[in-house]
């Protein structure tokens, strides 16, 4: 919330002196799909190699962030709106920072994942769509959650109670069924590499 006494404080370092000292192109690696398509296991494995690369990067994982900045938001649709506002302003200032930042976020509506990507410049924000089967996600089911939501135990679960707004055009499609998680990992950094935001 901003007010009037409030003022954005100019930085003597900018956010081109930082890229220019880790000698890399920051920006906003968002990976979005359902629950158990896979997100957070190809992003942990794009930020291994990344880190191999001797790159600056840093991973936000969507239920670690419900440990503590989130700590206090449910999963109704607004509570996911904010989810997603929040870690969306967050994920702006590690890109500052000069680092490739990653969320893996289900990060349903395309109108939050339009909001994110409006707060970065140009060529910032890669949508990652983790694009995996609902079928496949019940069978992994990594966390009972499918099995919960079925049961009618839980409520607003996104994929069966809930809407899931598939991506208009994604920079990087994935598609974890059909490919093991290193394939799917070399596939966004060479993405990147491609686009100049890692040395080869």
């Amino acid at each position: 919330m901003q007010t009037e006494n409030t003022v954005w404080h100019p930085h003597l370092v900018t956010k081109a002196d930082r890229a220019r000292l880790k000698k890399q192109r920051p920006c906003l690696l968002w990976y979005t799909g359902l629950s158990g398509s896979g997100k957070s296991t190809v992003a942990n494995a794009v930020d291994d190699l990344l880190f191999e690369r001797k790159c600056h990067t840093y991973l936000l994982d969507g239920d670690n962030v419900r440990h503590g900045l989130n700590g206090d938001l449910g999963f109704s649709d607004e509570d996911r709106i904010e989810n997603i506002r929040r870690i969306s302003q967050v994920s702006k200032l590690f890109v500052d920072a000069g680092l490739i930042v990653s969320t893996a976020f289900i990060s349903p509506f395309q109108s939050d994942r339009d909001m994110a990507r409006n707060l970065l410049d140009d060529g910032e924000f890669i949508e990652i769509f983790i694009d995996t089967p609902i079928e496949i996600c019940e069978q992994r089911d990594p966390k009972g959650l499918y099995k919960k939501a079925r049961a009618g135990e839980i409520q607003d679960f996104t994929g069966i109670d809930s809407g899931y707004d598939i991506p208009h055009q994604p920079e990087i499609h994935v598609k974890t069924a059909e490919q093991d998680i290193r394939a799917c990992a070399e596939q966004i950094v060479d993405y990147l590499i491609t686009n100049g935001y890692v040395n080869q």
